[in-house]
């Protein structure tokens, strides 16, 4: 048997191919939109992808499932679990298998046995491997995909918080108290291949490790550790973070079937003109992905700066709307994987692409940068609007007793003060230089956010 994995650190997103080395044939598990790295890798192996399984219809990315199917004709395995409302609906006219509990499938040699584990979602599947070809009689591991993660346990809040079912996460936190106790009847020593690690909105606390086992599980994950129900719902739906908006767009896409990506070359900007002319169209976004230490020294009037690191889909997926078209402003050794990060969260309006170059000689804005102290002198100013753009758990361990708390995800849209100079702050330094670029696209010309954020503001209380 061959196997790999793959991990996308921009969503902290794990793909998995298992060949038989017997037969040449291969799958994918829980394949991403950009697959090619993976058919490579299959190929260099003597390989032949001849397959792809979803764990469940994904809410944080574009499932490449559907892509795999139409332009290189693999069988999709998909699951049958769920109600009427979680139900694929692109399958017609191709090869896919519908799976449910108990379902058995094989790749070559390898065997495959459906586990229906409900709790993420009602449709959640796992998958249990067994090694046929190398001898095996009984499964060497299982792939959880969002069911158990390295120390967590996937969040059931998604479908209330992202896609506005009522009453969906109770009733899910309840199934994923039941999906475990049949986990932990499992043997301790199958290895546990699970859809996300830390960094992931997935889950609460998903450990940075990449792989598991059954008994380290249910030994040192919290949510093995509570066998009451009750307690077990209470703690899983408390302090959950954020659930980005786009998660909806993406159960909605994944569900009816995202769009055939065809490669179509985007147009690179030519002139400074061109670039003003785009950003003053209507419903046309500028998005600024050079480093916060470049661009705050200068950023075209009406753009968002959002730094193309592990943070940027994560961001992106928040803040650009999906009606949006996007003008990128990107170094050309990076428009490519920029294109591939927004297509994977299937952010696809892409008009064209401007190098910083082209920002020269334009009219531009920019924000300041205050030390914690100066942050401080400038809060005593009665003219002064404080924003915390942290997240709810930071906020609650502590803020500062002037601020206001306006989250990051939703600082487009938010109610502010418009005859106030802006102060703005986060934990770090690098939410707060995004946000600060959001309010300067809003038009606030004072704007001006604190370097290295609450982590340095409670460094110097505490030397003091």
């Amino acid at each position: 048997m061959f196997f790999k994995s793959f991990t996308d650190e921009n969503l902290a997103q794990n793909a998995y191919l298992i060949g038989c080395q017997r037969t040449g044939e291969s799958i994918i598990i829980d394949p991403p939109r950009e697959f090619d790295h993976i058919l490579k890798a299959a190929e260099k192996e003597g390989l032949h992808v001849t397959a792809a399984a979803d764990t469940h219809i994904h809410a944080d990315y574009v499932s490449g499932a559907r892509q795999l199917a139409v332009q290189h004709g693999v069988k999709l395995y998909l699951s049958d679990e769920g109600d009427e409302n979680w139900k694929y609906g692109y399958t017609d006219g191709m090869d896919a298998e519908l799976v449910t509990q108990g379902t058995k499938f094989s790749i070559g040699n390898i065997d495959f046995e459906v586990w229906h584990t409900p709790g993420h979602t009602p449709e959640s599947i796992s998958f249990l491997l067994t090694d046929r070809g190398g001898g095996a009689t009984d499964p060497m591991g299982i792939f959880t995909g969002d069911f158990v993660f390295v120390g967590d346990v996937g969040r059931p809040d998604l479908l209330e918080k992202a896609a506005g079912i009522g009453g969906t996460a109770d009733s899910g936190a309840r199934d994923m108290y039941r999906s475990i106790q049949r986990f932990k009847e499992l043997p301790d020593h199958l290895i546990v291949w699970p859809g996300h690690g830390a960094g992931s909105a997935c889950g609460k606390s998903l450990g940075a490790v990449p792989i598991s086992t059954v008994g380290y599980e249910k030994q040192f994950n919290w949510a093995f550790q509570i066998n009451d129900e009750e307690s077990f719902v209470e703690e899983l739906l408390n302090e959950q973070p954020e659930a980005p908006v786009y998660f909806a767009e993406m159960k909605k896409m994944n569900k009816v079937g995202p769009a055939i990506l065809k490669g179509e070359k985007i147009d690179a900007i030519a002139s400074a003109v061109e670039l003003e002319a785009l950003e003053a169209q209507e419903r046309v976004v500028v998005l600024d992905v050079r480093p916060a230490s470049v661009a705050d020294k200068g950023l075209l009037k009406g753009s968002i700066n959002i730094p193309f690191n592990k943070s940027f889909t994560n961001w992106a997926g928040w803040l650009i709307k999906y009606d949006e078209k996007i003008v990128v402003i990107a170094d050309l050794g990076e428009q490519a994987e920029v294109r591939k990060a927004l297509q994977s969260i299937g952010l696809d309006t892409i008009i064209a692409f401007a190098d910083p170059s082209l920002l020269e000689g334009l009219e531009l804005v920019a924000y300041g940068t205050l030390a914690v102290s100066a942050f401080l002198d400038d809060m005593q100013d009665e003219d002064t609007f404080v924003i915390d753009v942290r997240n709810d758990s930071e906020w609650n361990k502590g803020h500062l007793e002037e601020a206001n708390h306006l989250f990051l995800g939703k600082l487009r849209t938010a109610e502010i003060p418009t005859d106030k100079k802006l102060l703005v702050h986060c934990q770090s330094g690098a939410r707060s230089a995004i946000a600060s670029s959001i309010l300067k696209a809003r038009g606030f010309e004072t704007v001006k956010h604190m370097a290295g954020g609450y982590n340095a503001y409670s460094a110097e209380q505490s030397a003091n």
